[in-house]
């Protein structure tokens, strides 16, 4: 396993920490596409929770911009370079309870698909040693960083959305080997030098 990047958290306020390497590896039940570390960062209201859950919202999809999180700014985790971009991809209605399992059996669809069919908008930044960090499910028209540009850590790249393959607004968080992601391998990384395990995290 490589020495894990230490990154700042790429966002501020209240979110919730998913699918976390702390918890299980591969963090999120494949080692496809070099996702074995990724972790799921999901926004959420000072009290902690996302959208509220009514009967509808069990029983069919719900646009996007109710949750709390649809637009919140995601910072680069550490100064860097934009090496690649996308974006496009329309942010598609969230999917929880019975419309859930729907969403989930087209999985398999979005993975033939390839990268840019999980990742859905993203922006890719290069670090040293040609370490790159993914930054994915971005929101739709929100790139706010170009290929070629100069990051600091802290700055805002764009905005938290939902395409590619979400089920909610949330920030799909790796970092890779190599630019080219079909064929990288993953790299650990840290917060702070701790790695989170799911549950709240908040940033001023």
């Amino acid at each position: 396993m490589s020495t894990p990047l230490e990154l700042a958290y790429p966002f501020t306020g209240h979110w919730l920490v998913q699918n976390s390497p702390a918890n299980r590896v591969p963090s999120h039940g494949t080692h496809a596409f070099a996702t074995s570390y990724a972790i799921d960062f999901v926004p959420v209201r000072a009290n902690g929770r996302s959208a509220p859950v009514t009967l509808a919202t069990l029983v069919r999809p719900e646009p996007a911009q109710r949750f709390p999180g649809f637009g919140r700014p995601v910072l680069a985790p550490i100064d860097a370079v934009v090496v690649a971009t996308h974006d496009g991809e329309p942010d598609h209605e969230a999917y929880r309870g019975v419309p859930s399992i729907g969403y989930m059996l087209t999985q398999g669809r979005r993975a033939a698909a390839g990268w840019q069919g999980l990742a859905g908008n993203h922006v890719l930044l290069e670090v040293g040693g040609g370490w790159v960090v993914a930054l994915c499910h971005l929101k739709r028209g929100s790139l706010q960083v170009a290929v070629g540009q100069a990051v600091r850590t802290g700055q805002v790249v764009a905005g938290c959305g939902n395409s590619g393959n979400s089920t909610e607004p949330h920030l799909h968080l790796q970092v890779i080997d190599r630019l080219d992601v079909a064929h990288a391998q993953p790299v650990p990384m840290t917060f702070g030098g701790v790695l989170p395990r799911n549950g709240e995290v908040v940033r001023a």
